[in-house]
């Protein structure tokens, strides 16, 4: 009997294996089914809008590419300087009364001289925020810091006025621009400002960039999967365009410009929600060149609520798409290169995914109907293909990502994952809408995201002000996540196991930002031992929910 029970088990899965098989490769409806006017109105769309996602998919491959391809294509070390320039840091901020002295007392560290320095506090903001900063620059300017405290009585232009109207008594030869929850290290200018004054350049370096670092990123594990994917932006997708020499942008913050390539290139502009891609793209238009420096971070504090979480994204999506209306022609007609048109076109358009994501959302069910009268087969041998083409990218892209930046424990990411994609998976309705909104033109405010000065595993929003409104949104994502739950069933009933866990990325990631957006404040009272708006990573390391 012992020697009898692995043969019987063999038996038993060659022949579950063989009556799957079986199943996918059955021929009963060859020659049976034809394709009526319902199943081409539902297939033509289902594959054009698999072959765009898998392009964009592809395309990440490419940034891979180029990341490990031009790997020697770095800045060389600056020679030491021997006169410092002027330099003018801005603050701009907008109701945060939470981090801005944070922020002030990390920059009163710097080790620049302060006879060169030009610091201004832009503040828009309608709260006691306004008191705080006041009196938070009052103090440092009685200590002999070089800061003066600029308040506009209106919003015009959000970000960009307040940077414009800042640079109207600005003094600096380079600007250094930080957001209200980013911390500066002290050497910071020390740092970045050498690559301006680097002779080999012959002053046409026009803004360095510097990588974001993360005060909370074990928080939870929404600023776990924010961390990924930012790391993700700033390894792969910075690191491989500069490097191949093709445009990228300003992040916002934690950069520094020449003040010269600001006015040649027009200077802020408010039309658009991402100010500083579209700076960016004009600068580099007028032919000036940006560094990104990798090696010098700066942290920052990541967004610990969904809804938060979601404008943030939302605000993104809809000023990428907005400038990519603003510029791309602009782009076209210039006499850069095929190469950097190109890239230009799918970075500035990599938004569309969302709706496309979302329309693709509404079609699988129907299309699974079809594509089974039509034969598993078929539906292995194309489908899957476009399906890996789209996903297998994404988790390619952000491993490789936690690779070049944490050898010794990226490993750990492949249990993040499957939350990283339904994650962005989860987002794209809201992301859906936004970008729609920049294509037939509606404009919107410049909505901030909410910062509670929360660092480490510490802390909690529940009782501060600032906290987004969820809106009608997250019930349409519950719905899409009950409706991925029923296509979940049918494959499982209709034997096509191979779709499942695509399926199940829909469900998780559509009730997950939606029920999370829903039920915030109420996840933020479940203490399990910690102040945080959702369970932390288990122990082990993987993540739980």
């Amino acid at each position: 009997m012992l020697n009898f029970t692995p043969t019987l088990f063999a038996l038993l899965a060659q022949g579950g294996f063989s009556h799957y098989w079986h199943k996918i490769t059955d021929r009963t409806f060859t020659g049976v089914y034809n394709a009526n006017a319902f199943d081409l109105a539902m297939m033509i769309p289902y594959f054009i809008v698999l072959f765009v996602l898998a392009a964009y998919g592809l395309h990440r491959y490419v940034l891979l590419y180029e990341y490990y391809a031009y790997r020697k294509n770095v800045p060389p070390e600056p020679p030491p300087v021997q006169n410092w320039p002027r330099v003018t840091i801005q603050l701009p901020i907008f109701n945060e009364r939470y981090v801005i002295e944070r922020l002030v007392d990390a920059v009163a560290q710097f080790d620049y001289p302060h006879a060169l320095l030009d610091i201004q506090v832009l503040d828009d903001s309608t709260d006691e925020t306004r008191e705080v900063a006041r009196a938070c620059v009052e103090r440092h300017a009685l200590q002999g810091l070089p800061i003066v405290y600029v308040n506009r009585t209106n919003r015009e232009g959000f970000k960009a006025g307040a940077l414009e109207n800042g640079l109207q008594t600005a003094r600096g030869e380079f600007v250094a621009i930080f957001d209200a929850d980013f911390l500066p290290q002290s050497d910071f200018l020390r740092r970045t400002i050498p690559y301006f004054l680097d002779p080999a350049t012959n002053g046409k370096i026009g803004m360095v960039q510097t990588r974001w670092t993360y005060l909370n990123s074990d928080y939870s594990l929404l600023t776990r999967v924010e961390t990924i994917l930012l790391d993700g932006h700033f390894v792969v997708e910075h690191g491989g365009r500069s490097r191949r020499g093709t445009f990228f942008n300003f992040n916002g913050t934690a950069g520094v410009w020449r003040r010269a390539a600001i006015d040649s290139a027009g200077g802020w502009e408010h039309d658009t929600l991402t100010e500083d891609t579209d700076l960016s793209y004009r600068a580099q238009l007028q032919g000036w060149k940006f560094l990104y420096l990798p090696d010098i971070e700066c942290a920052s504090e990541l967004p610990v609520d969904m809804n938060g979480f979601k404008a943030q994204q939302a605000r993104w999506a809809k000023g990428l798409m907005q400038t990519a209306k603003k510029i791309l022609p602009q782009v076209f007609r210039s006499n850069v290169p095929f190469y950097i048109k190109s890239e230009a076109f799918l970075h500035l358009t990599a938004n569309i995914s969302y709706p496309l994501m979302v329309l693709l959302s509404t079609m699988l069910l129907p299309a699974m109907i079809v594509r089974f009268y039509q034969g598993w087969f078929q539906m292995l041998v194309i489908d899957l293909p476009l399906f890996l083409a789209s996903t297998c990218s994404i988790s390619s892209f952000y491993l490789a990502a936690q690779r070049e930046l944490r050898p010794k424990t990226w490993l750990t990411t492949f249990l993040y994952m499957p939350f990283v994609m339904a994650t962005g998976i989860g987002i794209s309705v809201r992301n859906a809408q936004a970008v729609l909104e920049a294509i037939v033109g509606k404009k919107s405010e410049f909505a901030r995201t909410p910062k509670f000065k929360i660092e480490g595993k510490s802390g909690t929003f529940a009782a501060k002000k600032y906290k987004n409104k969820a809106g009608w949104m997250p019930y349409f994502e519950v719905g899409l996540g009950l409706y991925f739950a029923f296509t979940v069933v049918y494959a499982f009933m209709n034997e096509n196991y191979a779709t499942i866990p695509f399926l199940l990325l829909f469900v998780w990631g559509y009730f997950y930002t939606g029920f999370m957006s829903l039920s915030q404040s109420w996840f933020a009272h479940l203490r399990f031992g910690v102040n945080a708006p959702e369970m932390r990573p288990a122990s082990s390391g993987a993540p739980g929910f």
